[in-house]
């Protein structure tokens, strides 16, 4: 198992009275080492990174998947131990294995997530900042939902495109007219308990043929925001909008709000990325400024 470092043979080894048979690494993860641990006490995934570029990643996913799953309303992976060793920090969760869609798959991702929407809370935020891929996601608590998503939002992203000379002074000026306008744009919600991250490479069809959601960026949140994050890559059938509408009817106009929630993603992706990602953001702000 050359692939899998030793400290981490060592430590599962020794802290959890496992015998490791297999290690097989998955592909696609730009953060993230991880693949399929194979056992004597069973198949878990394994994840590790650098604890000290990422500090307590693992720590705050866990926090995350451990909300959605006691959410009980859609298929999580469960978490069994967090760790750190050497300069490294890891986790392992149960092993989600991949099967075919089943044929209400759609509209059973739809239904599920419009029950995971109902569970509320009374700010929006979170007790804890935690990740967005590889950068910090603040979740200080509001009541305003408006509040909220400019300062702990796009402001966030803002101020590190800035520190990193992503933006200039004219596109943070749009921006800062944008505000004025949003009062009047965003209905009305209750915090609603949110994945964060969901587009469709975080959504796994299961032994079952049912939707499992992996590495969440939880917080509570209007829930349009996470309606409009699944349409801003696609792969989302109309089926899953039509079943969550049906659970959890929408205010009019959300489709032409969807591009201002956008606006967040396509900031984090700027400051991963770079790339046409502020050029998408650029156009949003045009149409309204």
């Amino acid at each position: 198992m050359t692939n899998l470092p030793t400290a981490l043979q060592t430590h599962i080894s020794e802290k959890l009275s496992w015998s490791i048979k297999t290690f097989t690494s998955a592909s696609g993860g730009c953060i993230n080492h991880g693949g399929e641990l194979v056992t004597t006490e069973g198949s878990y995934f394994l994840k590790w990174n650098d604890r000290e570029r990422y500090p307590q990643m693992f720590e705050k996913e866990s926090k995350g998947l451990t909300l959605l799953r006691t959410a009980n309303s859609i298929d999580v992976p469960e978490v069994i131990h967090v760790g750190e060793t050497d300069d490294l920090q890891f986790i392992i969760m149960s092993f989600v294995k991949a099967g075919r869609r089943a044929k209400n798959y759609w509209s059973l991702l739809g239904e599920q997530l419009a029950g995971l929407h109902r569970n509320t809370h009374t700010c929006f935020g979170l007790d804890h900042d935690n990740y967005i891929g590889s950068l910090i996601q603040k979740n200080s608590a509001k009541e305003n939902w408006l509040e909220f998503f400019i300062e702990q939002r796009l402001e966030a992203q803002l101020a590190l495109a800035e520190g990193k000379r992503k933006i200039n002074a004219g596109i943070r000026k749009q921006f800062e007219q944008l505000y004025q306008k949003l009062p009047d744009l965003f209905p009305q919600e209750k915090p609603a308990l949110l994945h964060g991250d969901l587009w469709n490479g975080n959504v796994m069809v299961n032994e079952k043929g049912e939707p499992t959601l992996i590495d969440p960026a939880v917080y509570y949140g209007h829930r349009e925001a996470e309606l409009a994050f699944t349409q801003l890559f696609g792969g989302f059938d109309q089926e899953f909008y039509l079943a969550y509408h049906n659970a959890f009817p929408l205010s009019p106009g959300f489709d032409a709000r969807t591009d201002l929630y956008n606006l967040y993603p396509l900031l984090v992706h700027v400051n991963l990325f770079g790339g046409g990602y502020l050029q998408q953001a650029v156009n949003i702000l045009s149409r309204y400024v």
